[in-house]
């Protein structure tokens, strides 16, 4: 799966994916890590997919896969 972020710089949090993994950095620096296993909708995706997603007060949903990962901040 390739790494990238999304280019929407004007979220709190930075996106990125990596090995099988969802990285997600925080604005004051902190990080989570989550395994894609978690959430298959994310392990099958497409780039355009990936990069189409929100901050929520919950966390982040994903808007094209109809899928949420709670991130706590």
């Amino acid at each position: 799966m390739p790494l990238f972020t999304s280019r929407r710089q004007e979220k709190k949090v930075k996106v990125t994916f990596s090995n099988g993994l969802l990285f997600v950095e925080k604005e004051d620096g902190k990080s989570e890590v989550f395994p894609l296993e978690f959430f298959p909708k994310l392990m099958n995706a497409t780039d355009e997919q990936l990069e189409d997603w929100k901050l929520t007060e919950k966390g982040i949903h994903f808007n094209q896969l109809d899928t949420d990962v709670d991130v706590r901040y």
